[in-house]
């Protein structure tokens, strides 16, 4: 792939360049509320400016810019440290899986709130005994004549606590074998049937939740692709998760690299000595640094590969396994650096290290994501 931007790709990222600088909201506030309604403001001001959902068709509410320039858009806003707009799972899943499966009713319906974050998604997959093995899903819906009645219970739903729609698989026909009884819905969280439950993290936030569900009644038109069919609609959901973020992802990690970097020049050992002087931390450093360019050429690869296909393929999930591994050993690396007192500090790296446990599980187990790798990327025999 030929990684030289054309003009008009140029004059994209320097248009969005020069609109971020002229427009950047400055430091987002601490505090869930405060940082959320911080977002929000902030999603509004892109989608006003045209810059929600870049790559989506201009006819809901797109810019209908091309994959590449998608790409830019999330290197840019991470290069700029703009805070994550707060719908993000709306727009980088949400929004896709129904643009590809949905209705052209649920597409006039569902996308303009996303990018404007007037109704903000959740994702409502990984339960208690199913995190990682989406197709066992528990959670029962049952038809009850033009709605389906649902119970189960969900877990790790990021945002729940502030969204108005989720993204739930549940299994509507327990006959069938256990990837085909399963159906993508769109629930929504105004109702008394659905209780949120937050889950404090070792971080003290509660960005993930648990969600009881007890009867909570779904119509039918919210269906997405069909009933039965939420296997299908469900990995199209993870390709875009997966697929989607691998470019900010890449660039964040860059930048987290440099601060590091300039960290351990100014940071003396107990000997005295800096700790860039160190053979080993130097050695660190330089391996970290070149699995970062790995990152970004994978990831152009894999929106070379998304051209081609028109949809994102298996080899996202390498994307995020191996950014999670990346920036677990930058921040366990950083907190060496610190010394011994690091774990009693409570500065950005702290957090930064805190925060990075949970990059192996969210978004797909280390495990799970090694084994689509395997299978549907490298072709090897599966394992059971």
């Amino acid at each position: 792939m030929d990684l030289t931007l054309s003009s008009a790709e140029e004059a994209f990222r320097d248009e969005l360049r020069m609109w971020l600088e002229e427009h950047h909201p400055g430091r987002e506030p601490v505090g869930d509320e405060a940082s959320f309604a911080f977002r929000r403001r902030w999603q509004r001001e892109l989608h006003d400016a045209g810059w929600a959902g870049v790559a989506w068709p201009k006819e809901y509410g797109g810019r209908g810019a091309t994959l590449v320039e998608q790409a830019i858009f999330n290197e840019e806003t991470v290069r700029a440290r703009t805070p994550q707009a707060v719908n993000v799972l709306g727009l980088a899943m949400g929004g896709p899986t129904v643009i590809a499966h949905g209705t052209e009713e649920q597409k006039r319906r569902y996308l303009p709130p996303i990018l404007s974050a007037e109704e903000i998604w959740c994702q409502g997959f990984s339960e208690p005994e199913s995190g990682s093995d989406l197709a066992s899903v528990k959670t029962r819906a049952i038809r009850d004549g033009g709605e389906w009645v649902v119970a189960g219970q969900k877990v790790w739903t990021t945002f729940a606590h502030h969204a108005k729609w989720c993204m739930l698989v549940a299994r509507t026909d327990p006959e069938a074998p256990k990837h085909k009884g399963l159906t993508y819905f769109l629930m929504d969280m105004e109702q008394d049937a659905v209780q949120v439950r937050p889950l404090r993290q070792i971080t003290g936030e509660s960005e993930f939740n648990e969600l009881f569900i007890e009867d909570a009644r779904i119509p039918n038109e919210n269906i997405v692709g069909g009933e039965g069919n939420g296997w299908a609609v469900a990995i199209t959901t993870l390709m875009h998760e997966r697929g989607t973020l691998a470019f900010g992802l890449q660039v964040a990690v860059q930048i987290a690299l440099g601060e590091l970097i300039e960290r351990a020049r100014h940071t003396r050992a107990e000997d005295g000595r800096m700790a860039t002087d160190d053979p080993v931390v130097r050695q660190r450093l330089a391996q970290l640094l070149i699995e970062s360019e790995a990152m970004r050429l994978n990831a152009y690869r894999g929106l070379s590969a998304t051209i081609r296909t028109g949809v994102p393929g298996p080899e996202g999930s390498l994307g995020k396994w191996h950014w999670s591994e990346v920036n677990q050993a930058l921040t366990e690396l950083a907190m060496e650096i610190a010394g011994p007192h690091a774990m009693l500090v409570e500065d950005e790296w702290t957090y930064r290290f805190l925060r990075a446990r949970a990059n192996s599980i969210e978004g797909g187990t280390t495990e799970i994501l090694k084994n689509i790798v395997a299978e549907r990327v490298l072709g090897l025999p599966r394992m059971r």
